[in-house]
């Protein structure tokens, strides 16, 4: 009994540590950010107790435009999905078969991944430069003059050419991710398959895609939080502009903590996003819950 009650103490111990960072570095902040959501307050100044006010507004004000910022979030988000998830996909599968190169393709599918984001974000700002990035300077050359645009200044084409170095930047992540569950297929099912006369087709589908269900849905939970959150390769590109066309809530948080000192607002946005990506988390397992 004694051994055993000293097994739980040296256990508690032991976690003791990871808890209290827990405590203080993701808990905490988030009491505080709902804390300070009720006031009206400048960052220094007196705090003014206003309830739920600022929640209001942040629905029904369309100086804030947290509706807007949210629906550029959710553009992304299902642009992600619907293009980023499948082309990682479409990879993990084909470098699962085990060809050629292997190894060496999933290095360098990857090694975007391991770019500061900042970096991608002044690259493609040379990419996207209107009079001598490389990509009006191909559509030039090729007669398209006409298709040549300010990409990063215009309403139509900001948002869009936003997602493209993400779409670069992530692809590789949620490849290795499936490419790992690919690779965990029993041999054996796939022989059996393949005996009972199946084509590559139909053993991805009945037996490699159900069998990497759990991780696909890990993809795509990270795809959409990550599309609610995302910051700095918006904040590099265009800071949530031209007219707001690429503000996202973050962005927009940023811009009411720092640039308006409204502390109460801003801590109203951080409260949103966090509830909005635990609900999406949580829509997300209920949409993939298999049944019993």
């Amino acid at each position: 009994m004694k051994k055993m009650f000293s097994n739980k103490l040296n256990i508690i111990l032991f976690l003791l540590p990871a808890l209290l960072l827990f405590l203080g570095i993701l808990i905490a902040p988030i009491i505080l950010s709902g804390y300070y959501s009720l006031f009206d307050w400048n960052g220094f100044g007196k705090k003014v107790f206003i309830g739920f006010a600022n929640y209001k507004e942040l629905f029904t004000s369309n100086a804030i435009g947290f509706m807007k910022a949210l629906g550029n979030s959710m553009i992304l988000a299902l642009l992600s999905v619907c293009i980023q998830l499948p082309l990682a996909l479409g990879l993990a599968l084909a470098l699962g078969k085990g060809i050629k190169g292997e190894r060496a393709f999933l290095s360098i599918y990857f090694i975007p991944v391991l770019i500061s984001t900042v970096v991608i974000g002044q690259l493609f700002l040379k990419i996207y430069n209107p009079s001598y990035g490389i990509l009006n300077v191909v559509l030039r050359k090729l007669g398209l003059d006409n298709l040549a645009k300010i990409w990063l200044g215009t309403k139509e084409t900001a948002l869009g050419s936003v997602f493209v170095p993400t779409l670069w930047q992530y692809v590789g992540y949620h490849m290795l991710l499936m490419y790992a569950g690919v690779k965990s297929v029993p041999p054996e099912l796939r022989e059996a398959a393949m005996l009972d006369g199946a084509t590559d087709g139909q053993v991805n589908r009945y037996i490699v895609l159900p069998y990497i269900k759990p991780i696909i849905k890990i993809s795509v939970i990270f795809a959409i939080t990550g599309s609610l959150k995302s910051f700095d390769l918006i904040y590099v590109l265009t800071n949530g502009g031209p007219l707001h066309s690429t503000e996202v809530p973050s962005t927009l948080m940023i811009n009411m903590l720092f640039l308006r000192n409204r502390y109460g607002m801003g801590s109203t946005i951080a409260v949103m996003l966090i509830i909005l990506c635990f609900g999406f988390a949580l829509l997300i397992n209920a949409v993939f819950k298999e049944d019993k």
